[in-house]
């Protein structure tokens, strides 16, 4: 009879350790460093960590010793890893900071200037990113770079805008790498800067030279007649390109040895003030850009062709409170003013106050003026507020009331088919727009100017409107 083994061969799950087990005391090191040191693992750490954990799953159907492998195999991993663990640079070598122009235009390119400067003894591998507040487009998204020690780079990039207004740019992200690349350390770096994004004003510089060039009807600008004012001269300057030959002062050029132009002025000391709208009627979108997006554009366009032909200009903005407002001044200095104050003009989802407006203006505006208000009505009784006030500013001011039409009301008016459901909203838009004309032909009827524009192709018809009001002296 053959006798029974005293002793069974040793065996690693002798000890009550399973792959489980071997995890979780793996992970506890792990969590700790990515909680106080924000360091992680790479994808590539994960691949080789996986090698023997997978292992383990089959020491049951392995021979007794192969535990001996996997924890060498294991314990080789984690010294490489350890050892790279330490060639990780310290985030306080690194030295991030951010140069940039602090006005931007909307939907431009704006550039973005990066100096990186590592003052540790070490290289540095690492990736740079900006700050997106807001939903900043940047390009590219991030830099990758090796840095050497005790050395500075400078990396470009550029932000877009997507709204105007104003954006708080508060870190720039690195992600620091280590020499094998198993480690990565995360760091976010306090960077304070401040962008204000302002309309895109190319409109005025395209009416300023279709304007010296006498071409004013290509944007739809009709040419008024002035009594008395087409000649009356104003000064003499230095030619510009695409000035009129015709105003060229020969005399003058020939004194000076210069080409000499002269100049022209009109009516003088006459005030337009606008009243933007920034209640919920504004919040209406065409083409990604809100009603009041196109209402500060147009304003600001008369603003400039109003400051050019030498009168004060002034704004409020309001909704179910005064926003920003702006006094009547005349001069270069004074588009800067309303550009800054309205550029940061939202519109909100709130009830406009429009008796708060107009007693805010009467308290502050108290000469004659052209008021502009800029709004949108949908329903009787905003409209028969605007009308009331309104109708008391005729006798003291020139009111123009400039009313911005919706597209889809538009097109469903203008789309009747058998299908009753559309057609049941064709009849609707149409009884709209019936009533909307009723109410401009009742302010036209108290004294008051209006107009009913599309908010794409407002500014042609305001800037008309004003040079008629020049010429026909009615301010």
């Amino acid at each position: 009879m053959k006798p029974e083994a005293s002793s069974h061969e040793f065996s690693f799950l002798d000890l009550g350790i399973t792959p489980w087990t071997v995890l979780v005391t793996c992970l506890i090191p792990l969590l700790l460093l990515m909680w106080f040191k924000k360091t992680y693992p790479t994808a590539k750490l994960a691949a080789l960590s996986a090698v023997p954990f997978l292992t383990t799953l089959l020491l049951p159907l392995m021979p007794s010793w192969w535990w001996v492998v996997v924890a060498l195999l294991a314990s080789s991993i984690a010294l490489v890893a350890c050892i790279d663990l330490l060639t990780l640079a310290s985030a306080r070598t690194l030295q991030v900071t951010r140069t940039m122009a602090r006005v931007a235009s909307l939907g431009k390119r704006h550039p973005v200037q990066i100096s990186v400067d590592n003052r540790g003894s070490s290289v540095l591998k690492m990736k740079v990113a900006e700050d997106a507040a807001d939903g900043l487009i940047i390009q590219p998204p991030f830099h990758r770079l090796q840095l050497p020690a005790k050395k500075r780079i400078l990396l470009e990039h550029t932000i877009t805008p997507p709204r105007r207004g104003a954006f708080e740019l508060q870190y720039l992200y690195a992600v620091i790498s280590s020499r094998m690349g198993l480690w990565e350390r995360q760091q976010r770096i306090p960077c304070e800067s401040r962008l204000h994004v302002y309309p895109n004003i190319k409109q005025i510089s395209d009416y300023a030279l279709l304007a010296r060039t006498n071409r004013l009807s290509q944007i739809g600008v009709r040419r008024t007649r002035r009594a008395g004012q087409d000649n009356d001269f104003e000064r003499l300057r230095d030619y510009q390109p695409d000035d009129n030959y015709k105003h060229i002062d020969w005399r003058s050029t020939a004194r000076r040895q210069k080409v000499t132009v002269r100049q022209f002025q009109t009516d003088q000391s006459q005030r337009v003030i606008f009243l933007l709208d920034c209640g919920r009627m504004m919040t209406n979108e065409h083409n990604g850009m809100s009603l009041l997006d196109y209402a500060l554009n147009s304003a600001l366009m008369l603003s400039y062709v109003a400051l050019h032909q030498g009168d004060s200009v002034g704004m409020v903005c309001f909704s179910d409170h005064i926003h920003t407002y702006v006094p009547t001044a005349s001069g270069k200095r004074q588009m800067n003013r309303l550009i800054h104050a309205g550029f940061n003009q939202f519109p909100q989802m709130v009830q406009s106050r429009f008796d708060e407006a107009f007693l805010y203006l009467s308290q502050h505006c108290r000469r004659r003026s052209l008021v502009v208000l800029i709004t949108n009505v949908i329903d009787q009784v905003n409209a028969q507020q605007i009308e009331n006030y309104m109708q008391n500013l005729v006798g003291c001011h020139l009111p123009l009331l400039v009313l911005l039409r919706d597209h889809r009301v538009f097109q469903a008016a203008d789309n009747p088919t058998p299908d009753p459901d559309v057609f049941y909203r064709s009849a609707a838009a149409s009884q709209l727009l019936l009533w909307r004309n009723q109410v401009i032909r009742g302010m036209r009827a108290r004294g008051a100017l209006a107009l009913d524009v599309f908010p794409d192709q407002m500014t042609s018809p305001m800037v008309n409107q004003y040079l008629a009001i020049k010429a026909q002296h009615r301010l």
